[in-house]
């Protein structure tokens, strides 16, 4: 069993599914092959263009947060950190949201379930409780780049108790689509994308599995590597 860099807990879609195969194509990446993908031909954007603004987010593949990425503490495996996964997820039920909704999100494209989401809420809360014994603190160069974005006395707590900021009363689930875009790209990305994902925006949004997913390091992508269903 390959060991990895860190590890996260994400919502990542089925590849056979709607959402899966627009994002995957899309991002122009598998994360489970970890393959290159043909990016769709898209009217109004160039590919090269796409290409530029989806580094972030094809590095990660299309996923939502849950339990953000951490390192293992010293004397953790893997294998361990899989069964506590799966013992977690026999005793969560499936989740279901309102529609997707596209929208921009500090100057970058995401689609977002509506409401209710208080349910999602509680997923990503109780993996970020139910797993910390396997989070390896962060140390304070990396505490503090977090800090550099300016964070509220929530937030601070937050990241000093749990490693990351955005977390509790503070998480915002969201599928990311884009890098951050300037003013003018992010309303051509927008009109463009709205007719392609306005199908996947008409059902409600279910989460019926979570995956980990790891990180190699050297900035390399990051791959699925199991998926768990939500049993109970």
């Amino acid at each position: 069993m390959t060991d990895y860099h860190r590890y996260a807990l994400y919502y990542a879609p089925s590849a056979q599914s709607d959402l899966g195969l627009f994002g995957n194509a899309w991002l122009g990446r598998d994360p489970v092959q970890d393959v290159e993908l043909v990016r769709p031909m898209i009217d109004g954007l160039d590919q090269d263009e796409i290409i530029a603004a989806t580094i972030s987010p094809t590095r990660y593949g299309l996923h939502g947060t849950l339990k953000p990425p951490f390192a293992l503490k010293d004397g953790q495996t893997r294998a361990e950190l899989e069964d506590a996964v799966e013992n977690l997820c026999a005793d969560i039920a499936p989740v279901t949201c309102g529609p997707l909704m596209l929208k921009s999100i500090s100057r970058f494209l995401a689609l977002v379930p509506t409401d209710p989401v208080t349910a999602l809420e509680n997923l990503a809360g109780t993996l970020v409780r139910g797993l910390d014994d396997f989070r390896k603190p962060e140390d304070t160069a990396a505490m503090n780049k977090r800090r550099a974005a300016g964070l509220s006395e929530r937030q601070e707590s937050y990241l000093v108790a749990w490693g990351y900021p955005y977390v509790m009363d503070e998480f915002r689930f969201h599928l990311t689509l884009s890098n951050k875009l300037d003013p003018d790209q992010l309303e051509r990305f927008e009109a463009s994308l709205a007719p392609l994902v306005a199908p996947l925006c008409k059902m409600p949004f279910v989460v019926d599995d979570i995956c980990l997913f790891g990180d190699p390091g050297d900035g390399k992508p990051f791959r699925l590597l199991r998926r768990f269903a939500l049993r109970g």
